[in-house]
């Protein structure tokens, strides 16, 4: 027997903590690192050698902001995103876990809100859903055959129909008893004993529940009075844990809520970890507030991050069929409406267009979305003349106001005409700002989500894209060892978990990947398999890149391609808890 199961020989190493980096050879035994040394290791003292000249070796990456909550019942590989290093997946995001909720409750929760087909992820949630508390959920997840490590959130929309019931949960006259205060407050600290990560909530009001029982109404969390989560936070706060929210986009003075609980001055800071900072192409000045918000926060002791996404932000749509439209009143009309035809009726009335076009005029409100349809570009369309136009052009052409445009030919071709438009992180140089920010956590790929509207699987290669780029050019927004650091051991200190580092002694968790592959377009998107759901969604395919993926000391990935027999059995990921004790 040979003293190691794998030597990785000649490669340029990154250890995850921002040190320079150097040529080195690892001995992996055990699915622990065993050596790290710039000697030669004898080739006889391995099972197999993987020649890394050339080549950068890293820790596996952190995807802190997935949604692969029901995927992962059914297709635990999750190979869109291990295929591009993703060693550790953070689930349970947005307040929407699947762990207290019946499976109806839990489906209706998610799949508007994530746009993953209800009709696909009830049925899968009906046959495999036999837990209803937190540990319960962990010990099913140790069986599963896990592509990557899992970590988790309790989501509070989750855990707040788990006790009072959908239709009590989202009925904002009615406040949980204090016996049911009680049972939240109980879940909550077995989910902390079973190693869960922290509570998620959520206070953006466009996020809407599925089904025919409470149809459109906003999520569970939305309900809840700021004192209801003010509670909860302090069983979070008590064991050093994080709370992940996101604010009423609607209402940005909200986000001082968070502020005054993240503050550290006379007790415990919380941490603290919101959704979103971007350079919004609609509300510029909410970069300059959030970056103020934060620096103001952790001045006051407390431990706040902003997530980034290390991309532009580009978001596909079919036909009026996209989450932004949520935040003005015309469009949220038309999104409440299942019914094709009476939506039609709807999108054709001369009033409904009246209040359709003052929406898209006012450019001073709070939002997401530019409301430019200009900076639209068709991708499909039955009429294939339409295609590579924006909406703009095609309005003028035909000499009509450019909502008009639109829902004519919404009405016309529904969910067949596609199109795209990116939404913010546009300006490379603010973005290269943001992500330099140590008070952000580089994430946000909301991956398994959103299936036909955004991609962002490779977010981690993104990243390092974005920094190699900056260093070839000769400005530097940081050293590709900080890139890397961000991407694995920053945030898996943070969150308290082992993961992030391939020191001696560290897990075994390893990517080996080809520099010379950043040359190509990372944010090209293509369609791929959803394995088991008998669907297509957006993926990123980037050849040439990730070579070789480790996952506990495990090759999951050899040459780009996944080995046979990947994430059955065994598996390679397990279920990581947070160390963090109160």
């Amino acid at each position: 027997m040979t003293p190691y199961d794998f030597i990785i020989e000649g490669g340029r190493y990154f250890d995850g903590t921002g040190e320079p980096s150097s040529i080195r050879n690892l001995a992996i035994k055990d699915g622990r690192i065993a050596k790290v040394t710039a000697d030669p290791i004898p080739h006889n003292q391995a099972g197999r050698v993987i020649d890394a000249e050339g080549k950068w070796v890293t820790p596996g990456f952190l995807d802190t902001h997935t949604h692969y909550d029901a995927e992962l019942l059914v297709s635990p590989s999750l190979s869109e995103s291990v295929r591009h290093g993703v060693t550790t997946v953070l689930v349970g995001s947005c307040s929407l876990s699947m762990i207290c909720s019946d499976y109806e409750d839990a489906s209706d929760i998610f799949t508007r809100v994530e746009t993953v087909p209800r009709e696909r992820v009830l049925p899968i949630l009906k046959e495999h859903k036999t837990w209803s508390t937190p540990k319960q959920w962990v010990d099913h997840i140790k069986q599963m055959p896990l592509g990557p490590n899992v970590v988790s959130f309790l989501g509070h929309s989750d855990m707040r129909v788990g006790v009072m019931g959908l239709s009590r949960a989202t009925d904002l006259s009615i406040q949980p008893s204090e016996e049911e205060m009680q049972t939240m407050e109980r879940l909550l600290k077995e989910a902390l004993d079973e190693g869960f990560l922290g509570l998620s909530t959520m206070c953006l009001k466009w996020d809407k529940v599925d089904g025919d029982r409470e149809w459109s109404k906003s999520l569970p969390s939305t309900y809840a009075k700021w004192s209801e989560i003010a509670r909860l936070n302090k069983l979070v706060r008590q064991y050093g844990r994080v709370h992940q929210g996101a604010p009423n986009a609607a209402t940005p003075l909200q986000i001082l809520q968070y502020v005054r609980e993240c503050v550290g001055l006379l007790r415990r800071p919380l941490k603290t970890t919101l959704i979103s900072q971007m350079d919004l192409k609609g509300s510029a000045a909410l970069t300059s507030l959030t970056r103020i918000t934060s620096m103001f926060t952790n001045a006051m002791r407390g431990d706040f991050r902003w997530q980034v996404l290390p991309t532009p932000f580009t978001v596909y749509a079919d036909g009026i069929d996209v989450v932004f439209f949520e935040e003005f009143g015309a469009g949220e009309m038309a999104l409440d409406l299942k019914d094709a035809v009476e939506r039609n009726d709807l999108l054709q009335n001369e009033d409904y267009r009246r209040k359709f076009r003052k929406f898209y005029g006012e450019k001073l409100s709070p939002r997401v979305w530019q409301r430019d349809f200009g900076d639209a570009m068709i991708i499909d369309c039955p009429d294939e003349s339409l295609i590579g136009k924006n909406f703009e052009e095609v309005a003028q052409a035909r000499g009509i106001h450019v909502v008009d445009l639109f829902l004519d030919l919404v009405v016309e071709f529904g969910k067949k005409i596609r199109w795209y438009t990116t939404v913010g992180n546009h300006r490379k140089h603010v973005l290269k700002r943001l992500v330099k920010d140590p008070s952000t956590l580089i994430s946000f790929s909301d991956a398994g989500a959103h299936i036909r509207n955004m991609a962002f699987y490779n977010l981690p290669l993104r990243m390092l894209r974005l920094v190699k780029e900056s260093i070839d050019e000769g400005e530097a927004v940081m050293t590709m060892e900080q890139a890397v650091h961000r991407l694995t051991g920053d945030q898996a200190d943070w969150f308290g978990i082992e993961a992030g580092k391939i020191r001696e002694g560290d897990r075994a968790d390893v990517v080996v990947l080809d520099p010379s592959g950043f040359d190509q377009n990372l944010e090209e998107v293509s369609w791929g398999e959803m394995e088991n759901f008998d669907l297509q969604r957006l993926v990123n395919r980037n050849p040439g890149i990730v070579k070789t993926v480790m996952i506990n000391g495990k090759l999951a990935i050899d040459e780009e391609t996944f080995l046979p027999g990947f994430g059955k059995d065994k598996g390679y990921g397990a279920f990581l808890p947070s160390g963090q004790q109160p």
